[in-house]
């Protein structure tokens, strides 16, 4: 009996022992799955689109088919987020300006909304963030649920409130500093006096103040967010030029920079930098890993591709249709009218974009609207003003007429509505008539041509008389030739006098046209109104041809 009891109190005594070295065993593999988590690399996500100038309603791609638009990108980035959730959402301004109709006929207060039923984390300053004044902006940035970051502006306060330099954002743990910067060349691209006494310093002295500051303040990870866009890629070798490549040559800590403005998709890595821009109004977005060693907050590796989205792979979120849907049935009693048709779609746009660099249809019809409107001899407008092709991405809710979008009749001829004329002129410029004089019109027409072949939006697009110059002179002695229509020369002289209608920012100054800034000029009605009343008119199509109005040679 006490040979059994000391048996069994034995076998207590051993199970007891087995079962603390189960719990000893336990305790240590629990901890060391905790040290394994605790030292798991963490992965950010950022996505980011660039230029989105309010672009509600899906692009429709030759060759592709409707692209992005506000209820599909939701989608999108729902997807994104629900693989990971450690994502921040960014663009480098002008998410609004030069708008379409749905966006800027409500002062760009439905893709702020949009923005901000999305989750947006920060966005900076592009030049048509000033399109409309200062009162504009304050009103969306006072709107907005995401932050607003630019380094490099100057005179913030009392201009402007709720700007900060930078941000930081605590993303599992890691400190991800955000630091926005500005093009520097704004204040001559939007109408003089816009930017109130705002003034806009080296982005890279900014940029690297801004991010010495972060890194006291905890920031681990770097991630700059600028309106600077690549401006060209050498068709020979591959290499890209502009601000955005020359910001990042110049800074170094980097671990993402985000760049815009131009149009442009483009990933390089410089300076040990991951370098991106990408095509403009949703065309495309960007997806970007940041791998972060967790015990020193720092970015071990880096990688990004670039997303088509494509809205026939998505089921467009509903609660952006809904959000959108009040200021779609506002617009359509007042744009959605037939105006005329036209015999195949006037382009705009490329890379690069071929109303910056040469005569295009769109040019021709605008530039005739308002020469034949107002009976001068000649007129001219800027190749940045010209936002939308013909017929453009306007989405009238009659689905009987003829449009390139899906969904409609079937064309070319396409039926062309005042939608489209709105979204093609969405600035709201006025016409305005003046006389020049022939040396004032060789100094415009020199600064017009003087940076091709790189695209700019200072090209102007003209009726009434014919250029030829010569890309291989230098700038500013480029031209060869200039005669009105009916062949007399148009000389380089200050006392022969052309009467001519341009637009009202061309007139004041914008893009540089500081030659036509002599207070000269009658302000007429809107331009976009007088290119409607134009089209309403014709008794023919409106044409895809163009006329040899602009002749380069070389």
């Amino acid at each position: 009996m006490k040979a059994s009891l000391r048996r069994r109190a034995r076998a207590a005594s051993a199970l007891l022992a087995v079962a603390a070295l189960s719990l000893t065993g336990t305790a240590t593999a629990n901890a060391a799955a905790e040290s394994e988590a605790v030292n798991r690399p963490v992965t950010i996500q950022l996505l980011n689109v660039s230029d989105f100038h309010g672009q509600l309603d899906p692009l429709n791609i030759f060759g592709v088919g409707d692209v992005g638009g506000a209820a599909a990108l939701s989608s999108y980035w729902q997807a994104d987020r629900a693989q990971n959730p450690n994502t921040l959402l960014l663009t480098a301004g002008d998410a609004v300006g030069a708008s379409p109709p749905l966006s800027s006929f409500f002062q760009d207060t439905p893709t702020i909304e949009w923005m901000n039923y999305t989750n947006f984390t920060a966005d900076t300053f592009g030049n048509h963030n000033f399109d409309a004044g200062l009162g504009r902006l304050q009103d969306q940035i006072d709107l907005a649920n995401f932050d607003y970051v630019s380094a490099n502006l100057r005179n913030v306060p009392p201009n402007l409130s709720g700007v900060s330099p930078f941000q930081i954002y605590d993303v599992a743990g890691v400190k991800v500093a955000v630091i926005g910067l500005t093009n520097p060349e704004a204040p001559s691209l939007v109408t003089p006096g816009n930017l109130g006494t705002l003034r806009i310093a080296d982005p890279v002295k900014a940029a690297l103040a801004a991010k010495a500051v972060a890194q006291q303040r905890g920031a681990t990870v770097f991630v700059a967010i600028g309106h600077l866009g690549v401006t060209q890629i050498d068709p020979d070798t591959g290499a890209a030029s502009g601000p955005l490549v020359d910001f990042a040559q110049s800074v170094r800590g980097f671990d993402v920079i985000l760049g815009d403005h131009t149009d442009v998709q483009y990933s390089d890595r410089i300076n040990n930098q991951l370098v991106l821009e990408n095509k403009s109004k949703g065309a495309t977005y960007a997806k970007t890993r940041i791998v972060v060693d967790p015990r020193s907050g720092t970015a071990l590796r880096t990688s990004s591709q670039f997303i088509v989205p494509l809205v026939s792979n998505v089921t467009p979120d509903p609660g952006v249709v809904a959000l959108l849907q009040p200021y779609r049935d506002q617009l359509a009693a007042e744009l959605d009218g037939v105006i005329g048709t036209s015999d195949g779609i006037l382009p705009r746009g490329g890379t690069p974009a071929v109303e910056r660099v040469q005569e295009v249809a769109i040019g021709d019809l605008v530039t005739d609207a308002i020469r034949t409107t107002y009976d001068t001899q000649i007129a001219f407008t800027n190749g940045g003003g010209l936002r939308s092709e013909i017929p453009s991405s306007y989405l009238p809710q009659d689905m009987t007429l003829r449009r390139p979008s899906p969904g409609y009749a079937a064309g070319p001829p396409y039926d062309l509505v005042a939608g489209d004329i709105y979204t093609l002129l969405p600035f709201g410029n006025s016409s305005v008539t003046r006389t020049v004089t022939g040396s004032q019109l060789w100094d415009t027409m020199e600064y017009s041509v003087g940076d091709i072949p790189a695209a700019n939006g200072k090209f102007l697009q003209i009726s009434g008389y014919k250029i030829v110059f010569d890309a291989a002179r230098p700038s500013g002695s480029r031209l060869v030739s200039m005669t009105l229509d009916d062949g007399t020369p148009i000389p380089n002289d200050p006392s022969f006098v052309i009467t001519a209608t341009t637009n009202d920012f061309t007139n004041s100054g914008g893009d540089g046209y500081t030659m036509l800034a002599d207070g000269m000029g009658v302000t007429r009605d809107l331009l976009a109104n007088d290119v409607l009343d134009y089209v309403s008119a014709l008794t023919v199509p409106v044409s895809t041809a163009t006329y040899g109005r602009i002749t380069q040679l070389n």
